[in-house]
Protein backbone atom coordinates (compact mmCIF):
# COMPACT_ATOMS: atom_id res chain seq x y z
CA UNK A 1 0.00 0.00 0.00
CA UNK A 2 0.91 3.69 -0.45
CA UNK A 3 0.92 6.57 1.80
CA UNK A 4 -1.46 8.38 -0.73
CA UNK A 5 -4.10 5.84 -0.29
CA UNK A 6 -6.94 6.94 2.16
CA UNK A 7 -6.77 5.39 5.66
CA UNK A 8 -9.55 2.80 5.58
CA UNK A 9 -7.84 1.48 2.59
CA UNK A 10 -4.62 0.98 3.87
CA UNK A 11 -6.92 -0.12 6.95
CA UNK A 12 -8.79 -2.87 5.05
CA UNK A 13 -5.39 -3.97 2.77
CA UNK A 14 -2.12 -2.71 4.22
CA UNK A 15 -0.80 -6.37 4.88
CA UNK A 16 -3.86 -8.62 3.79
CA UNK A 17 -2.86 -9.74 0.83
CA UNK A 18 -5.39 -12.50 -0.55
CA UNK A 19 -4.14 -16.06 0.79
CA UNK A 20 -2.46 -17.82 -2.02
CA UNK A 21 -3.54 -20.99 -1.55
CA UNK A 22 -7.55 -20.53 -0.81
CA UNK A 23 -7.77 -16.79 -1.76
CA UNK A 24 -9.02 -16.00 1.49
CA UNK A 25 -9.85 -12.37 1.81
CA UNK A 26 -9.17 -12.59 5.63
CA UNK A 27 -5.29 -13.49 6.58
CA UNK A 28 -5.24 -16.51 8.07
CA UNK A 29 -4.89 -17.20 12.00
CA UNK A 30 -1.37 -19.34 11.89
CA UNK A 31 -1.62 -20.75 15.13
CA UNK A 32 1.69 -22.38 14.76
CA UNK A 33 5.17 -21.97 16.59
CA UNK A 34 7.56 -23.80 14.15
CA UNK A 35 8.02 -23.97 10.64
CA UNK A 36 9.41 -26.16 8.34
CA UNK A 37 13.15 -25.35 6.88
CA UNK A 38 13.86 -25.97 3.44
CA UNK A 39 17.14 -27.29 4.23
CA UNK A 40 19.19 -26.38 7.38
CA UNK A 41 18.76 -22.63 7.63
CA UNK A 42 16.62 -22.43 4.38
CA UNK A 43 13.85 -20.41 6.34
CA UNK A 44 11.11 -20.06 3.63
CA UNK A 45 9.83 -16.47 3.65
CA UNK A 46 11.79 -15.86 6.37
CA UNK A 47 9.44 -17.65 9.39
CA UNK A 48 11.72 -20.05 11.39
CA UNK A 49 9.85 -19.80 15.17
CA UNK A 50 6.65 -17.64 15.94
CA UNK A 51 8.48 -15.90 18.48
CA UNK A 52 10.75 -14.53 15.61
CA UNK A 53 8.08 -13.87 13.20
CA UNK A 54 4.60 -15.50 12.55
CA UNK A 55 2.56 -14.29 9.56
CA UNK A 56 -0.54 -13.18 11.27
CA UNK A 57 0.99 -10.62 13.31
CA UNK A 58 3.36 -9.81 10.51
CA UNK A 59 0.05 -8.86 8.47
CA UNK A 60 -0.83 -6.64 11.35
CA UNK A 61 2.43 -4.66 11.92
CA UNK A 62 2.47 -4.10 8.46
CA UNK A 63 -1.04 -2.29 8.60
CA UNK A 64 -0.24 -0.69 11.57
CA UNK A 65 2.74 0.72 10.29
CA UNK A 66 1.13 1.94 7.26
CA UNK A 67 -1.99 3.40 9.16
CA UNK A 68 0.70 5.53 11.34
CA UNK A 69 2.83 6.45 8.04
CA UNK A 70 5.71 4.55 10.19
CA UNK A 71 8.94 2.40 8.41
CA UNK A 72 7.78 -0.57 11.05
CA UNK A 73 5.28 -1.88 13.05
CA UNK A 74 5.95 -4.28 15.87
CA UNK A 75 2.91 -5.94 17.91
CA UNK A 76 3.33 -7.11 21.20
CA UNK A 77 1.18 -8.69 23.97
CA UNK A 78 0.38 -5.59 25.57
CA UNK A 79 0.92 -1.89 25.29
CA UNK A 80 3.37 -1.72 28.31
CA UNK A 81 5.29 -4.80 26.88
CA UNK A 82 5.87 -2.65 23.57
CA UNK A 83 6.94 0.45 26.10
CA UNK A 84 9.12 -1.75 27.74
CA UNK A 85 10.81 -2.86 24.70
CA UNK A 86 11.31 0.64 23.73
CA UNK A 87 12.99 1.70 26.78
CA UNK A 88 15.07 -1.37 26.92
CA UNK A 89 16.25 -1.28 23.41
CA UNK A 90 17.01 2.47 23.13
CA UNK A 91 18.24 3.26 27.05
CA UNK A 92 21.15 2.31 29.58
CA UNK A 93 21.84 3.10 33.11
CA UNK A 94 22.88 6.60 33.51
CA UNK A 95 20.40 7.98 31.01
CA UNK A 96 17.19 9.97 31.97
CA UNK A 97 13.36 10.71 30.44
CA UNK A 98 10.90 13.28 30.43
CA UNK A 99 7.60 12.19 30.90
CA UNK A 100 4.02 13.84 31.66
CA UNK A 101 3.26 14.72 34.75
CA UNK A 102 -0.36 13.61 33.59
CA UNK A 103 0.91 9.91 32.13
CA UNK A 104 -1.37 6.78 32.21
CA UNK A 105 -0.41 5.22 35.99
CA UNK A 106 0.80 2.03 34.43
CA UNK A 107 3.37 4.22 32.23
CA UNK A 108 4.40 5.99 35.19
CA UNK A 109 4.55 3.22 37.07
CA UNK A 110 7.15 1.39 34.85
CA UNK A 111 9.14 4.61 34.53
CA UNK A 112 8.96 4.64 38.71
CA UNK A 113 9.59 0.88 39.68
CA UNK A 114 10.83 -0.72 36.97
CA UNK A 115 13.26 1.54 35.02
CA UNK A 116 14.40 3.76 38.20
CA UNK A 117 15.84 1.02 40.25
CA UNK A 118 17.84 -0.34 36.79
CA UNK A 119 19.40 3.05 36.58
CA UNK A 120 17.09 5.14 34.00
CA UNK A 121 16.34 8.53 35.64
CA UNK A 122 13.45 10.53 34.81
CA UNK A 123 11.50 14.03 35.69
CA UNK A 124 8.07 14.80 35.70
CA UNK A 125 6.93 17.68 33.26
CA UNK A 126 3.57 19.69 32.13
CA UNK A 127 3.75 18.33 28.13
CA UNK A 128 1.19 21.17 27.69
CA UNK A 129 4.30 23.90 28.56
CA UNK A 130 6.90 23.05 25.96
CA UNK A 131 8.98 25.56 27.86
CA UNK A 132 8.31 23.34 31.13
CA UNK A 133 9.24 20.64 28.75
CA UNK A 134 12.67 22.12 28.21
CA UNK A 135 13.69 22.88 31.60
CA UNK A 136 13.09 19.49 32.29
CA UNK A 137 15.61 18.50 29.88
CA UNK A 138 19.41 17.66 31.25
CA UNK A 139 21.57 18.64 28.53
CA UNK A 140 23.61 15.42 27.63
CA UNK A 141 22.22 12.91 29.74
CA UNK A 142 18.60 13.29 28.42
CA UNK A 143 17.75 10.70 25.89
CA UNK A 144 13.89 10.42 25.50
CA UNK A 145 10.75 12.76 25.72
CA UNK A 146 7.72 10.37 26.48
CA UNK A 147 4.71 12.05 25.08
CA UNK A 148 0.52 11.24 25.51
CA UNK A 149 -1.46 13.73 23.75
CA UNK A 150 -4.20 13.50 24.94
CA UNK A 151 -3.07 12.64 28.07
CA UNK A 152 -5.29 9.80 30.09
CA UNK A 153 -6.91 11.21 32.53
CA UNK A 154 -7.22 14.32 32.41
CA UNK A 155 -7.12 15.00 28.58
CA UNK A 156 -4.04 17.03 28.69
CA UNK A 157 -3.25 18.21 24.95
CA UNK A 158 0.90 18.41 23.82
CA UNK A 159 2.51 20.45 21.09
CA UNK A 160 3.68 17.46 18.95
CA UNK A 161 6.14 19.51 16.81
CA UNK A 162 7.30 22.03 18.93
CA UNK A 163 8.13 19.41 21.55
CA UNK A 164 10.01 17.36 18.85
CA UNK A 165 12.01 20.32 18.14
CA UNK A 166 13.10 20.56 21.82
CA UNK A 167 13.96 17.06 22.09
CA UNK A 168 16.14 16.54 18.95
CA UNK A 169 17.49 20.02 19.43
CA UNK A 170 18.95 18.17 22.96
CA UNK A 171 19.73 14.59 21.14
CA UNK A 172 16.63 12.80 22.77
CA UNK A 173 14.18 10.90 20.45
CA UNK A 174 10.48 11.22 21.02
CA UNK A 175 8.29 8.76 21.79
CA UNK A 176 4.84 9.42 21.67
CA UNK A 177 1.59 7.61 22.64
CA UNK A 178 -1.16 7.59 20.46
CA UNK A 179 -3.36 5.06 22.02
CA UNK A 180 -6.02 8.18 23.19
CA UNK A 181 -5.91 9.64 19.31
CA UNK A 182 -5.66 6.88 17.63
CA UNK A 183 -3.77 6.60 13.92
CA UNK A 184 -7.01 8.16 12.51
CA UNK A 185 -7.26 10.64 14.50
CA UNK A 186 -3.40 11.78 15.19
CA UNK A 187 -0.32 11.46 13.14
CA UNK A 188 2.82 11.89 15.39
CA UNK A 189 5.61 10.97 12.74
CA UNK A 190 3.84 13.05 10.33
CA UNK A 191 4.61 15.87 13.29
CA UNK A 192 8.62 15.29 14.04
CA UNK A 193 7.72 12.05 16.59
CA UNK A 194 10.43 8.80 16.24
CA UNK A 195 8.65 6.63 17.86
CA UNK A 196 4.85 5.80 18.38
CA UNK A 197 3.52 3.24 20.69
CA UNK A 198 0.12 1.87 21.20
CA UNK A 199 -2.25 0.04 23.61
CA UNK A 200 -4.33 -1.47 20.71
CA UNK A 201 -6.56 -3.11 23.46
CA UNK A 202 -8.37 0.23 23.14
CA UNK A 203 -9.43 1.91 20.01
CA UNK A 204 -7.52 -0.45 17.87
CA UNK A 205 -8.93 -3.57 18.62
CA UNK A 206 -12.35 -1.63 19.86
CA UNK A 207 -14.18 -4.74 21.01
CA UNK A 208 -12.90 -5.22 24.72
CA UNK A 209 -11.97 -8.95 23.38
CA UNK A 210 -8.24 -8.30 23.58
CA UNK A 211 -5.38 -7.20 25.00
CA UNK A 212 -2.28 -6.21 22.74
CA UNK A 213 0.38 -3.03 22.24
CA UNK A 214 2.00 -1.74 18.93
CA UNK A 215 5.33 0.46 18.10
CA UNK A 216 5.79 2.03 14.97
CA UNK A 217 9.20 3.57 14.17
CA UNK A 218 9.41 6.74 12.27
CA UNK A 219 10.77 6.46 8.40
CA UNK A 220 13.99 8.48 9.30
CA UNK A 221 15.41 9.24 12.99
CA UNK A 222 18.34 11.19 12.53
CA UNK A 223 18.74 11.87 16.47
CA UNK A 224 22.55 11.28 16.68
CA UNK A 225 23.16 7.49 17.77
CA UNK A 226 19.58 5.98 16.88
CA UNK A 227 19.60 5.99 13.72
CA UNK A 228 19.21 2.08 14.23
CA UNK A 229 16.40 2.53 16.39
CA UNK A 230 14.33 0.27 14.23
CA UNK A 231 17.18 -2.55 14.55
CA UNK A 232 17.51 -2.12 18.03
CA UNK A 233 13.88 -2.43 18.55
CA UNK A 234 13.50 -5.48 16.55
CA UNK A 235 16.17 -7.39 18.16
CA UNK A 236 14.81 -6.60 21.52
CA UNK A 237 11.67 -7.40 20.44
CA UNK A 238 12.86 -10.99 19.65
CA UNK A 239 15.25 -11.38 22.58
CA UNK A 240 12.75 -9.94 25.12
CA UNK A 241 9.29 -12.28 23.62
CA UNK A 242 6.62 -10.14 24.67
CA UNK A 243 5.45 -10.41 21.37
CA UNK A 244 1.69 -10.67 20.63
CA UNK A 245 0.14 -14.04 19.85
CA UNK A 246 -1.66 -15.28 16.23
CA UNK A 247 -5.30 -15.17 17.38
CA UNK A 248 -4.62 -11.52 18.91
CA UNK A 249 -2.93 -10.05 16.35
CA UNK A 250 -5.59 -11.65 13.75
CA UNK A 251 -8.41 -9.72 16.89
CA UNK A 252 -6.68 -6.70 16.43
CA UNK A 253 -6.43 -6.88 12.69
CA UNK A 254 -9.95 -7.41 12.16
CA UNK A 255 -10.70 -4.17 14.65
CA UNK A 256 -8.52 -2.20 12.72
CA UNK A 257 -10.93 -1.79 9.20
CA UNK A 258 -13.16 -0.46 11.02
CA UNK A 259 -11.43 2.24 13.24
CA UNK A 260 -12.00 5.19 10.80
CA UNK A 261 -15.64 4.50 10.92
CA UNK A 262 -15.42 3.97 14.51
CA UNK A 263 -14.04 6.64 15.51
CA UNK A 264 -16.43 9.06 14.08
CA UNK A 265 -18.95 7.76 16.22
CA UNK A 266 -16.94 7.75 19.39
CA UNK A 267 -16.46 11.82 18.95
CA UNK A 268 -19.81 11.84 17.76
CA UNK A 269 -21.40 11.26 20.74
CA UNK A 270 -18.48 12.45 22.72
CA UNK A 271 -19.10 16.07 21.41
CA UNK A 272 -23.20 15.10 23.00
CA UNK A 273 -22.42 14.10 25.83
CA UNK A 274 -19.81 16.99 26.66
CA UNK A 275 -22.48 19.26 25.46
CA UNK A 276 -24.84 17.53 27.95
CA UNK A 277 -21.95 17.58 31.00
CA UNK A 278 -21.16 21.38 30.35
CA UNK A 279 -25.23 22.37 31.19
CA UNK A 280 -25.32 20.02 34.27
CA UNK A 281 -25.16 21.79 37.59
CA UNK A 282 -23.43 18.96 39.51
CA UNK A 283 -20.64 19.34 37.46
CA UNK A 284 -18.08 22.09 38.02
CA UNK A 285 -15.11 20.92 35.31
CA UNK A 286 -15.60 19.35 31.71
CA UNK A 287 -12.00 17.87 30.14
CA UNK A 288 -12.10 17.62 26.65
CA UNK A 289 -9.76 18.81 24.30
CA UNK A 290 -12.47 19.71 21.49
CA UNK A 291 -14.02 22.54 23.92
CA UNK A 292 -12.89 26.09 22.84
CA UNK A 293 -11.95 26.71 26.89
CA UNK A 294 -9.14 23.67 26.82
CA UNK A 295 -6.01 25.19 27.47
CA UNK A 296 -4.40 24.13 24.25
CA UNK A 297 -7.47 23.55 21.98
CA UNK A 298 -6.01 25.41 19.33
CA UNK A 299 -3.09 23.04 18.88
CA UNK A 300 -5.16 19.94 19.40
CA UNK A 301 -7.33 21.59 16.09
CA UNK A 302 -4.19 21.90 14.79
CA UNK A 303 -2.70 18.17 14.78
CA UNK A 304 -5.98 16.09 15.42
CA UNK A 305 -8.74 15.18 12.88
CA UNK A 306 -11.05 15.56 15.34
CA UNK A 307 -10.75 15.53 19.07
CA UNK A 308 -11.28 11.74 20.51
CA UNK A 309 -13.95 9.85 22.47
CA UNK A 310 -12.86 10.14 25.99
CA UNK A 311 -14.12 12.61 28.26
CA UNK A 312 -13.07 13.65 32.05
CA UNK A 313 -15.30 15.78 34.20
CA UNK A 314 -15.15 16.76 38.36
CA UNK A 315 -18.50 16.64 40.45
CA UNK A 316 -18.97 19.91 41.97
CA UNK A 317 -19.95 17.93 45.68
CA UNK A 318 -16.37 16.20 45.71
CA UNK A 319 -15.16 12.56 45.63
CA UNK A 320 -18.32 10.85 47.39
CA UNK A 321 -20.42 12.09 44.52
CA UNK A 322 -18.03 11.06 42.15
CA UNK A 323 -18.12 7.39 43.43
CA UNK A 324 -21.72 7.74 43.73
CA UNK A 325 -22.22 8.75 40.17
CA UNK A 326 -19.71 5.97 38.55
CA UNK A 327 -21.86 3.05 40.84
CA UNK A 328 -25.65 4.67 39.78
CA UNK A 329 -25.43 4.51 35.88
CA UNK A 330 -26.56 1.24 34.48
CA UNK A 331 -25.89 1.71 30.78
CA UNK A 332 -21.88 2.61 31.27
CA UNK A 333 -20.13 -0.06 32.39
CA UNK A 334 -18.20 0.65 35.35
CA UNK A 335 -15.30 -0.62 34.69
CA UNK A 336 -11.17 -0.04 33.53
CA UNK A 337 -9.60 -0.17 30.00
CA UNK A 338 -11.22 2.24 27.33
CA UNK A 339 -11.90 2.33 23.36
CA UNK A 340 -14.47 -0.35 23.06
CA UNK A 341 -17.50 -0.38 21.65
CA UNK A 342 -19.14 0.07 24.82
CA UNK A 343 -18.93 2.84 26.72
CA UNK A 344 -17.65 2.70 30.40
CA UNK A 345 -17.08 4.92 33.40
CA UNK A 346 -14.43 4.96 36.17
CA UNK A 347 -12.98 6.74 38.84
CA UNK A 348 -9.49 7.44 38.05
CA UNK A 349 -8.31 8.04 41.22
CA UNK A 350 -9.57 4.02 42.91
CA UNK A 351 -9.21 2.12 39.97
CA UNK A 352 -6.57 2.94 36.66
CA UNK A 353 -4.59 6.01 38.88
CA UNK A 354 -4.54 4.24 42.35
CA UNK A 355 -1.04 3.29 41.59
CA UNK A 356 -0.35 6.86 42.12
CA UNK A 357 -1.41 7.94 44.44
CA UNK A 358 0.76 10.33 46.76
CA UNK A 359 2.96 11.27 44.02
CA UNK A 360 2.97 14.32 42.08
CA UNK A 361 0.68 12.46 38.94
CA UNK A 362 -1.87 11.89 41.70
CA UNK A 363 -5.32 12.60 39.91
CA UNK A 364 -8.43 15.01 41.34
CA UNK A 365 -10.42 12.88 43.83
CA UNK A 366 -13.54 14.33 41.94
CA UNK A 367 -12.71 13.53 38.77
CA UNK A 368 -14.84 10.88 36.77
CA UNK A 369 -13.66 9.23 33.21
CA UNK A 370 -15.64 8.36 30.18
CA UNK A 371 -14.67 6.04 27.32
CA UNK A 372 -18.07 7.47 25.00
CA UNK A 373 -19.02 4.04 22.78
CA UNK A 374 -20.94 3.88 20.08
CA UNK A 375 -24.34 3.45 21.52
CA UNK A 376 -27.26 5.76 20.79
CA UNK A 377 -26.23 8.88 22.53
CA UNK A 378 -29.41 9.77 24.04
CA UNK A 379 -29.68 6.50 25.81
CA UNK A 380 -26.06 7.49 27.07
CA UNK A 381 -27.23 11.00 28.05
CA UNK A 382 -30.18 9.83 29.86
CA UNK A 383 -28.43 7.22 31.79
CA UNK A 384 -25.58 9.97 33.20
CA UNK A 385 -28.33 12.56 33.67
CA UNK A 386 -30.22 10.27 35.89
CA UNK A 387 -27.36 9.39 38.10
CA UNK A 388 -25.95 13.28 38.50
CA UNK A 389 -29.76 14.09 39.22
CA UNK A 390 -28.95 11.91 41.99
CA UNK A 391 -25.47 12.47 43.23
CA UNK A 392 -24.77 15.78 41.36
Amino acid sequence: MSDEHGFSTRAIHAGQEADELTGAVVPPIYQVSTYKQDGIGGFRNGYEYSRSANPTRTALEECIAALEGGSRGFAFASGLAGQDTVARALLVPGDHVVVPNDAYGGTYRYFNKVAKPQGVEHSIADMGDVEAVRAAIRPGQTKMVWVETPTNPLLGIADIEAIAAVAHEAGAVLVVDNTFATAYLQSPLALGADIVTHSTTKYSGGHSDVVGGAVVTAKTITVPGYEDAEERIAFHQNSIGGVAGPFDSWLTLRGLKTLAIRMERHCDNAEKVVEFLEGHDGVSQVLYPGLPGHANHDVAARQMKRFGGMVSFRMRRGEDAAVKTCAAVSLWTLGESLGGVESLIEHPGRMTHASVAGTELEVPSDLIRLSVGIEDVDDLIADLREALDIHG
